[in-house]
Parts: C-alpha cells; sequence; structure tokens
C-alpha cells in the first residue's frame, strides 16, 4: 500500500480532481467540445484512481483486524484464509503499480492485433490459429472484448491472416510489445511420419485511433478493391462483394474488412484500421525505429522470431528479447501471458 501511496500522491490528486470539477462547472464549458471531453476523460480517471487507493485501504485495514484476532484465538484456518487474501490484494497491488508504466500516448487505447501465417503451408496456418486463440483467450480472461474484423482461411486447416480488435482499458500498453516473429517447435499433427517441424507467424499490434487524433488522408493516396467476404460457410459468408481492401500507396500499407454485411461499414472500419497504423508508422519513424509496412516487414523466419514456445524434445516458452522463461507452454497458450507481456514491458 506504501508503494501505490508514495507513486499516486491522493493529496495531490484530490486537488487536481476539484481544480477539474469547477472548470466543468462553468457555463461555456462545452464551448470547446475536444477540450470538454479531454477534462470529463482526466476526471474519471482520477476518480477512479482514488477510489481504487480507498477500495485498497479498506481491504487492507479489514483484513488486518480479522487477522489479528484469529492470531489472538489461533485459529489456523482463519490466519491461512487471511494471509491468502493479502497475498491476492499484493497480487491487485502490483498489477496496479505495473500499469504506472503505461504512460504512452496511445497506451490506454483499444488495439488491432494481425496474425499471418509465414511459410510452411498447413503447418503455419494452424499455428497462426493456436496464436489467435492464445490471444482471445486472454483477453476473454481479463475482460477484453474482442471483435474480428478480418480473417482469411487456410486450405486444410488453421489461418492465413486475421485480423481482431480488442477493446478495452490498456489494451495497446499490455500487447504493444508482442510485435514480431513467434516460433513455435514440435511434432507435427499433420506429418504421418510424426516428425518435429519449425512453423513461425507474424503477430503485430497497433493502436486504436479515435476522433481525439487527427490524421489526415487524402484521397488520391488510396486505392480502394471490394471482393466477396470469405468464411466457412454457412450464413456467414456474404454474396455480395461488401468486403474493403484499401491500399495506401506512398507506404504500401494494406488494410481489408469483411466483418460487416455493409460496404459502407466495411469501408469505415478499414479507414479506422488505416488511421492507426499510419499513426503507429508516423510514431515509430520519430522514435527512430524502423517500423515497415506490410510490404516491407522482415521475414516471417528464422533470424526475426522474438519469441519461442518449444513443445518438443523440451517444453518451453522463451522471450528472446527478456530472456524471460516460462515451464508450462500449455498455459501460456491457454492464455496465461501476463508475465511474458510485463517481461517486456519493464524492458
Amino acid at each position: 500500500m506504501r508503494v501505490l501511496g508514495g507513486i499516486f500522491d491522493t493529496d495531490e490528486s484530490k486537488l487536481k480532481l476539484t481544480e477539474l470539477k469547477l472548470q466543468s462547472e462553468k457555463t461555456n464549458f462545452w464551448a470547446d467540445t475536444n477540450t470538454a471531453k479531454k477534462v470529463m476523460q482526466e476526471i474519471s480517471g482520477l476518480e477512479e484512481n482514488l477510489n481504487l487507493i480507498i477500495n485498497f485501504k479498506n481491504n487492507l485495514n479489514d483484513i488486518s483486524e480479522f487477522y489479528e484476532i484469529a492470531t489472538q484465538e489461533n485459529d489456523i484456518d482463519a490466519i491461512k484464509e487471511y494471509s491468502d487474501e493479502l497475498i491476492k490484494i499484493n497480487q491487485l497491488i502490483e498489477i496496479e503499480v505495473f500499469k504506472l508504466q503505461f504512460n504512452g500516448d496511445t497506451d490506454v487505447k483499444n488495439c488491432y492485433l494481425e496474425i499471418h501465417a509465414g511459410a510452411g503451408g498447413t503447418e503455419s496456418q494452424d499455428w497462426a490459429s493456436m496464436l489467435r486463440r492464445m490471444y482471445l483467450r486472454w483477453a476473454e480472461k481479463n475482460e477484453f472484448k474482442t471483435k474480428i474484423i478480418h480473417e482469411s482461411s487456410g486450405e486444410e486447416a488453421g489461418i492465413k491472416s486475421t485480423t481482431i480488435l480488442i477493446e478495452g482499458k490498456y489494451a495497446f500498453g499490455y500487447l504493444k510489445k508482442e510485435s514480431g516473429v513467434h516460433r513455435l517447435v514440435r511434432i507435427s499433427p499433420f506429418d504421418s511420419n510424426s516428425r518435429r517441424h519449425t512453423s513461425f507467424s507474424s503477430v503485430w499490434i497497433t493502436p486504436h485511433i479515435d476522433d481525439d487524433i487527427n490524421i489526415e488522408i487524402q484521397d488520391k493516396d488510396l486505392r480502394v478493391d471490394t471482393f466477396r467476404a470469405s468464411g466457412a460457410g454457412g450464413q456467414h459468408v456474404n454474396t455480395t462483394d461488401s468486403a474493403i481492401r484499401i491500399t495506401h500507396i506512398p507506404t504500401n500499407i494494406v488494410v481489408q474488412c469483411q466483418n460487416e454485411r455493409s460496404q459502407h461499414k466495411n469501408r469505415d472500419t478499414a479507414m479506422s484500421m488505416l488511421k492507426s497504423k499510419l499513426y503507429e508508422f508516423e510514431m515509430q519513424k520519430l522514435e527512430g525505429e524502423k517500423k515497415v509496412s506490410e510490404a516491407s516487414k522482415a521475414e516471417i523466419g528464422w533470424g526475426s522470431q522474438i519469441r519461442s514456445y518449444v513443445l518438443h524434445p523440451y517444453r518451453m516458452v522463451k522471450d528472446l528479447r527478456s530472456n524471460y522463461e516460462d515451464s508450462d507452454p500449455d498455459a501460456v497458450l491457454d492464455g496465461e501471458i501476463e508475465k511474458l507481456l510485463f517481461s517486456n514491458i519493464k524492458i
């Protein structure tokens, strides 16, 4: 608790909250809608943090009192129960302290998750679908909403590519370091000789850019193609050319959407994705990092991977940037990726 109190100054925050609320009560407050919206968001954030601190303090005080009584009465079961509760609260506090590292302009935003299978046909396409499941399970466990924007299925199994919108506070902050090539080593379920195979798939994360950030795109810089949406069959397959593919000619960035029935809605979603990619593209340029577009991304293969998932001959997931290792790949592939995420955000 002392850690949270030291980093998050409640007295200063209360003063700031009072100032913002007085500002929001002025008669001309909503004259500038964008400024007013930002002030209201800041008020909401400060109130949320203050309530968080109050709840932590109240819970800790209650447990401390019960623990003291249990100790006096030598109630072993109660002592164990309250000790476990303290451990849980400590873990929650660590998570909140960790979130303070999300200080980028877009860390708080929703994000787009893209997965592309590498060379290798069915093997890599199956691996891409395993990665999709891993991230969807992680999102579900953390109560993030997900929406598949576009997906291309493999001929035999798995997926060639997918784009998913992940909605929730700090979605981009959590996942932003997942961009890169992910490598899988296993005994292939598609090989009748049960040989070991290595597969690669790429993951790319971009923030979802809303109206708060103005991104200007000229029509002359766009090439728009329509096509018929593909899918597993049945009612989810469109019978009209409603799917949209947009190419930004200057950067060769390509986005596509087939989720909606309406071509107009698909175009709106695709434009939102394009703005997000262009924003990230420019931010990486400003930071002096080499962030390339879809057509010029690093080859999905040896030498460019950021993480290895090994299921044979031993079992381990290793992040090649932080050197963090997890000996339970089944749990990781079931969405337990928090420690892997944290190991890289702290770098």
